[in-house]
């Protein structure tokens, strides 16, 4: 709220420079602010009395502005990155898809592994299981198991998070 929009009838005041003008009503804050020929803007409704402060309004909003884009580029997204593997992978390939999952890994982005069952495929859940172990085996210098291989329809899944080196 500025100026006219601001309804309390008593205000806390701070001057430009960040000294406090004490307690006074409305008029006397909005005169003071006038006379800078600058704004008066409420800080903090919710506190007693409202605390205002005499400043650039329009300056004070791309402060704003400023302040919420530098948070949102030090917010880290983290994606979730899927490598598919077969029943019958051989050992070489495993690990040619281990290197690639530990890229994703160290790169801070999650990594979900999914081994198709197709056809008669299904009776071999138990090789299926040791697939998705070795898989676990090679990758787990970077990444830790965050949900252990269960079904998700037709597909063994299996989540990995990068590991916390503190």
């Amino acid at each position: 709220m500025i100026n006219e929009e601001i309804r309390s009838k008593e205000l806390r005041v701070i001057d430009t420079d960040g000294s406090q003008l004490g307690i006074m009503s409305r008029q006397e804050a909005l005169d003071i602010s006038e006379e800078k020929k600058l704004d008066l803007v409420c800080i903090s409704p919710k506190a007693n009395p409202p605390v205002c402060k005499i400043l650039d309004y329009g300056k004070y909003k791309y402060e704003l502005q400023k302040k919420e884009k530098e948070a949102k580029k030090k917010q880290k997204t983290t994606q979730v990155k899927e490598i598919r593997l077969s029943t019958f992978i051989e050992d070489h390939d495993i690990m040619v898809k281990a290197k690639t999952g530990s890229k994703f890994l160290k790169d801070g982005d999650k990594l979900k592994v999914s081994l198709r069952f197709r056809g008669r495929e299904k009776d071999y859940v138990a090789r299926g299981m040791e697939v998705m172990n070795k898989f676990a085996e090679a990758v787990s210098e970077v990444g830790d198991i965050d949900r252990k291989p269960n079904f998700e329809g037709r597909s063994l899944t299996m989540i990995l998070t990068p590991k916390n080196d503190k």
